[in-house]
């Protein structure tokens, strides 16, 4: 077993809470969420870091709950605890508000794609889709800082609806949440799109973008690191 991570276990097994950053990505089948997460673990993996990955998927490919967690620094299971993610970043809206609920720890973030994927008992009009602002509401009364961002619009833009993912991921480097840096996740984009140069670019410019939006909506166009001690949440 590794020495360090041997000494930074307590009584029950579990490393120091400010050792560990957990992520959660939420989002529905085929929007990418899996994809980012491989993109952030291996990110992790060129800076050294220790990094455990668990995925869970919905009955169907597409349209079906996809959820993955990225758990960065010495743990020993690759869930995270509930109420102690750091930042949950949703391609669905819903979805990260379902998410949030159970995993997302106090003043942790939520960074929200704008764009929904509608279930069918709402397609077929059994079901209410909540507006944007009530899915914030209910997030800001579980004590989360809020982010929302039109991570397909900016995807778009870019050049491919396909690469919102690659957005949020910009999104949440942009917190600092995640001490990974930048060169590694370009390093795991280029490892991923290898010979396919337009993709590379498409997804390289959407994780800017992602990165640039929400800096400018909460530092000032700079990264915003993760929290002190002394922050208040």
């Amino acid at each position: 077993m590794n020495a360090n991570l041997n000494a930074g276990v307590n009584a029950d097994l579990k490393p120091p809470a400010e050792a560990v950053t957990n992520v959660i990505i939420a989002g529905v089948g085929g929007q990418g969420s899996i994809l980012t997460s491989h993109l952030l673990a291996e990110a992790a993996l060129h800076d050294g870091l220790e990094v455990k990955l668990a995925e869970t998927f919905g009955a169907a490919t597409r349209g079906g709950s996809v959820l993955a967690h990225v758990r960065i620094g010495p743990v020993w299971s690759p869930v995270t605890v509930e109420d102690e993610a750091d930042a949950v970043v949703a391609l669905e809206p819903l979805e990260g508000l379902r998410i949030a609920c159970k995993y997302l720890k106090p003043g942790g973030w939520a960074v929200l794609n704008t764009h929904p994927w509608y279930p069918v008992d709402v397609s077929v009009g059994r079901a209410r889709y909540p507006s944007m602002q009530e899915i914030v509401s209910a997030l800001e009364q579980l004590e989360a800082r809020v982010l929302t961002i039109d991570a397909t619009g900016l995807a778009l833009q870019a050049g491919d609806a396909r690469a919102s993912n690659c957005v949020i991921l910009g999104g949440l480097f942009a917190l600092g949440v995640v001490q990974i840096s930048e060169q590694s996740i370009l390093q795991a984009m280029e490892h991923r799109w290898a010979g396919r140069e337009r993709l590379l670019a498409v997804n390289r410019l959407a994780f800017e973008t992602g990165k640039q939006e929400i800096a400018a909506q909460v530092g000032g166009g700079e990264r915003v690191g993760p929290l002190s001690a002394e922050t208040p949440c």
